[in-house]
């Protein structure tokens, strides 16, 4: 599934193009999504001139005057601006049609991604008014991390993937960040100190921000906005790693799940 190093890579990629474009037609070929594409979309947003292209966790807002288009990628979706579009293929489910002859084309071979549309403040919408600070925004810190474990005997690692803790903290990234921190996965949330969540919280934002610098990760169906994959892979710690030798200690990761997530972690060097 697309992450938000991912998602935040596709925004980066395709808000130059769409940004202060007007929209000239929606063409939707399949509406069924993980929610059907509203009917309204088309009138609502054909005419409308991008204002900006935003991000909340792993959803894109594509804001104008009149509302905001609310875009998931689901667990394969991908955006890519073309000019002129090529024929649609079987999974090209909506083309956004911009004033300057490009198209902002959303393809879902799974179709469990969404496009919706809101009048009011996105941000209160329901999909997102209760989601976790921004893990690079200033709201996020080792103290927040602290404050929301007291008590909690979840695994540390299924307590910073709950997208109301903190947002995009996805399974790759969560497995590379406690490896950085030292702590291990399976560590109660609420026995680990503040030190130690400090140290976790740099970790993540690390992780996360040299994963967008590098186009994300290499997922079996994730493809950037000018269609070249990431290549964070390349820089995975202990992710897919299992058996082999540990960066720092040269001990063996080990697999183990945690949450119903498959996790990598060195025996060694994570406590």
């Amino acid at each position: 599934m697309p992450e938000l190093p991912e998602v935040e890579t596709t925004r980066r990629g395709i808000a130059p193009w769409l940004e202060g474009r007007r929209v000239t037609g929606l063409v939707v070929r399949e509406r069924r999504l993980r929610q059907p594409i509203p009917r309204a979309l088309t009138s609502a947003l054909t005419g409308q001139r991008i204002d900006a292209v935003s991000r909340r966790a792993k959803y894109l807002l594509l804001r104008t005057a009149a509302g905001t288009a609310i875009l998931h990628l689901g667990m394969s979706g991908s955006l890519r601006v073309l000019k002129p579009p090529p024929p649609p293929k079987t999974h090209d489910h909506v083309d956004i049609e911009l004033d300057d002859g490009r198209v902002l084309r959303y393809t879902d071979p799974r179709r469990f991604g969404l496009l919706l549309w809101t009048r009011a403040d996105p941000l209160a919408h329901p999909l997102l008014a209760h989601l976790g600070p921004e893990p690079l925004g200033p709201d996020f810190g080792g103290d927040h991390l602290y404050r929301r474990s007291r008590g909690r005997r979840a695994a540390v690692k299924s307590f910073i993937m709950d997208g109301r803790m903190v947002v995009g903290v996805g399974n790759i990234y969560a497995s590379e960040s406690l490896h950085m921190a030292g702590i291990h996965p399976n560590r109660p949330a609420g026995r680990i100190s503040r030190l130690r969540y400090e140290r976790l919280a740099g970790c993540i934002r690390e992780v996360l921000g040299a994963a967008i610098e590098a186009g994300g990760t290499t997922l079996r169906d994730f493809t950037g906005s000018d269609g070249q994959p990431g290549y964070f892979a390349h820089h995975l710690s202990v992710y897919g790693h299992a058996g082999e030798p540990c960066p720092g200690c040269g001990a063996p990761i080990r697999q183990r799940v945690i949450g119903q997530r498959a996790s990598y972690f060195c025996p060694a060097c994570q406590r």
